[in-house]
């Protein structure tokens, strides 16, 4: 199926490792410019090499997205370098959760503004180079926990919600100029930080990870790259009457549609 990305050009934030990793590569193996984001340098280079070395075109920036002048550098940067915008991947994010008496203000404070407030910002700045276009694809990242929280899962839960109220009213406000805002909702995914849960415990990942799949109806945790080709989906032609949805990507492990 041909999706139409060959000349995009896509920003993807927490683009260093899992599934930010896997959509800047599978954008990139589509046709798509992408602009990939992340704090740390060297993790950006490395991404930056496996999407060269198949052909891809990329461009690096070294920000942190909680932060408001970041976040405009990156959308500055992208359209230096290439030209506009006419893709937004609001990945970068952690799970941060815990009991509700122990998340201070701080705790709060940061999750949202990585989460909630760099979606705002990288979005608003996105907008108007996205019009410019006469069209555009916005897909953030969040988690099952949006749709059915539990207990002890703040402040995650409450961010990603907050993301998920912000997908819908968006899609209806940028439907008119052809700007498509949709959300993934991920359930439990191979991930960087199951693994450093794994060193700490001290047991085999792949232990856990079978232990942790044995909850999902699937019978396994999910790959970055089967989120990544939902992504990729949301972000192209294929998907061009998808508006104000938001797909579970769980192995069926969610009540919630």
């Amino acid at each position: 199926m041909e999706l139409g990305l060959k000349g995009k050009v896509a920003i993807i934030t927490g683009a260093t490792q899992g599934i930010g990793h896997a959509s800047a590569l599978k954008l990139a193996s589509e046709g798509a410019s992408v602009v990939i984001c992340a704090r740390g340098q060297s993790g950006l280079d490395a991404t930056a090499s496996a999407i060269r070395a198949t052909g891809g075109s990329v461009h690096t920036v070294s920000a942190d997205v909680s932060k408001a002048a970041d976040c405009k550098r990156i959308v500055d940067e992208a359209v230096r370098t290439f030209g506009g915008i006419d893709i937004l991947v609001n990945n970068a994010g952690t799970s941060a959760t815990g009991e509700f008496e122990k998340a201070t203000d701080d705790i709060w404070q940061a999750d949202f503004d990585l989460k909630l407030f760099a979606a705002i910002r990288l979005i608003r700045d996105a907008i108007p180079h996205m019009k410019q276009r006469g069209a555009g694809r916005i897909v953030n990242v969040t988690n099952i926990g949006a749709k059915q929280p539990g207990a002890r899962t703040m402040p995650t839960t409450v961010t990603r919600a907050a993301g998920l109220a912000m997908t819908k009213a968006l899609s209806k406000e940028y439907a008119p100029h052809g700007i498509l805002v949709n959300a993934i909702c991920i359930g439990l995914i191979r991930a960087g930080q199951h693994e450093t849960k794994a060193a700490q415990r001290g047991v085999d990942v792949e232990t856990m990870y079978e232990e942790m799949g044995s909850n999902v109806p699937l019978g396994r945790v999910g790959r970055a790259e089967e989120a990544a080709n939902v992504i990729t989906f949301l972000a192209s032609d294929a998907a061009s009457f998808v508006t104000g949805s938001s797909i579970n990507l769980d192995g069926g492990a969610s009540a919630v549609f």
